[in-house]
């Protein structure tokens, strides 16, 4: 491929899958529930307090979040990135990476509101 350094190449449907999967994970953790399920329900009734606190993980999680949507989708729309190997490889990665930090601050939220 045109550009290409060396002779390894992986397709861009890898990060692609990676990050449409880890768009789920993090909307489930925010808005369906599985994040307050996780830290605020132990066995008894949903602690308030505590997802009051998860509701503040939330929205400082949708900062990376959406700024991963946005190079995820804006890599797949604008033809000059997706004719550009490279910078396809490298903007769907960052994105990837993007939606893992978006989980983490959901998970040390989560753990810190956790009584």
């Amino acid at each position: 491929m045109p550009g290409r350094q060396n002779d390894w190449w992986i397709s861009p449907a890898i990060p692609t899958i990676a990050n449409g999967v880890l768009a789920a994970l993090w909307g489930f953790s925010a808005f369906g529930g599985w994040g307050n399920a996780a830290f605020c329900h132990d066995g008894g009734p949903l602690d308030l307090q505590c997802a009051n606190g998860f509701d503040t993980a939330i929205g400082i999680s949708i900062v990376p979040a959406l700024l991963a949507a946005l190079i995820a989708l804006g890599s797949w729309a604008l033809p000059a990135v997706r004719r550009d190997s490279d910078l396809l490889d490298i903007l769907l990665t960052g994105a990837a990476f993007l939606w893992v930090i978006a989980e983490g601050i959901l998970f040390i939220g989560g753990y810190l509101v956790q009584r």
